[in-house]
């Protein structure tokens, strides 16, 4: 079982009030939790794109109670599942913003943050969102600040017999989604200033992947 879903399915939602609860996100929380923690800086302010349930913000800031996070997405049940998950964050999670990284100038809602973290959102969604989310991270991250993309992608010949496959079932669902080649990634980076700095390995064939702007 591999934790590369689609947006949580009604069937997969476990209501406890607002609270919803993803399969995937208790699979991955750990690991990422883990491999994206390391790499936040102290205090560091946090704008979590497409946070789905809101249980990878409240490991994070659980794990690291130095931060502050914001999540964002703009299905209204998801911001209401955040925002109930945030009970129990003390403070540490704000309130979660309706953004759209497919709206034009969607960032102006946003104030300058240190890192963006965005997990398993560009294969499923046209390409027009990952190029709005590197268009808003250029406008919203601090100097040295960082970009974290956590799913599955693409490498040629090196890439996973299972994520081919996702990449395919993905396609069959919508031909304007699908697994991302890094490659493509990487140039869409470039274009808006930013160097991939590291490239981490991931349970399920996922990878964890920063970017930052002008890094030699």
């Amino acid at each position: 079982m591999t934790d590369k879903t689609a947006p949580i399915a009604l069937e997969d939602r476990d209501q406890t009030g607002a609270r919803l609860s993803s399969p995937s996100a208790a699979r991955n929380r750990g690991p990422i939790m883990t491999a994206l923690s390391m790499r936040l800086s102290e205090g560091a302010r946090i704008l979590e794109i497409a946070s789905g349930t809101g249980e990878h913000a409240l490991a994070l800031v659980t794990h690291r109670p130095d931060l502050s996070w914001t999540p964002s997405d703009p299905d209204p049940q998801s911001r209401a599942s955040a925002d109930a998950w945030a009970e129990d964050a003390q403070g540490r999670m704000q309130p979660a913003l309706d953004l759209d990284v497919c709206a034009a100038t969607w960032w102006d809602k946003v104030e300058p943050v240190d890192a963006i973290y965005c997990a398993n959102m560009i294969h499923i969604a046209p390409w027009e969102a990952a190029q709005g989310l590197f268009a808003g991270a250029a406008q919203l991250l601090i100097q040295n600040g960082a970009l974290h993309l956590y799913g599955p992608y693409q490498e040629g010949e090196a890439t996973a017999p299972s994520n081919l496959a996702f990449d395919a079932s993905l396609k069959q669902r919508d031909p304007r989604w699908g697994v991302r080649p890094l490659v493509d990634v990487d140039a869409l980076a470039g274009a808006h200033g930013f160097v991939r700095t590291e490239r981490v390995e991931m349970p399920s064939n996922n990878l964890l992947l920063t970017f930052q702007r002008g890094a030699a």
